[in-house]
């Protein structure tokens, strides 16, 4: 009985443990679009570094801790624009210098599965591309 009991204490429950959010993105010569579909999202903690460093968390339903880190593939302006939503969190963050990136992360390996790509056709008549439609692949 002792060791059933030992068994049954030593199980955890992680409350404090993170999840990665969906995150679509997309480019233009000029900026970098990131939506992180995070509905109903609180408490949101955002840094974005000129090295490219790109840093989100965010309290989602039930107070699940959703956060992730992106090493982007070029510099940016650590300005950006965020546009928050009910289902989704819009940036438009600034590229340091006009060119097409030939992938979002600085690292050449795949990237993980819940950042996917937006088509690059994907063009909006608005100045921050906001309004762009995020389809998946």
């Amino acid at each position: 009985i002792r060791w059933r009991d030992s068994i049954v204490t030593s199980v955890v429950f992680c409350h404090v443990c993170s999840h990665n959010p969906e995150v679509l993105w997309a480019q233009r010569s000029d900026k970098v679009y990131l939506t992180v579909a995070l509905p109903d999202a609180k408490d949101i903690s955002v840094k974005c570094e000129p090295q490219g460093l790109f840093t989100f968390s965010a309290l989602g339903a039930q107070g699940k801790l959703f956060e992730f880190s992106l090493e982007l593939y070029g510099k940016v302006v650590p300005e950006y624009r965020k546009n928050v939503g009910l289902r989704n969190i819009i940036f438009s963050i600034q590229k340091e210098e006009r060119s097409w990136w030939p992938r979002i992360l600085k690292s050449e390996e795949k990237p993980a599965p819940y950042i996917k790509f937006v088509d690059e056709d994907c063009e909006s008549s608005d100045d921050d591309g906001l309004l762009c439609k995020f389809q998946q692949p």
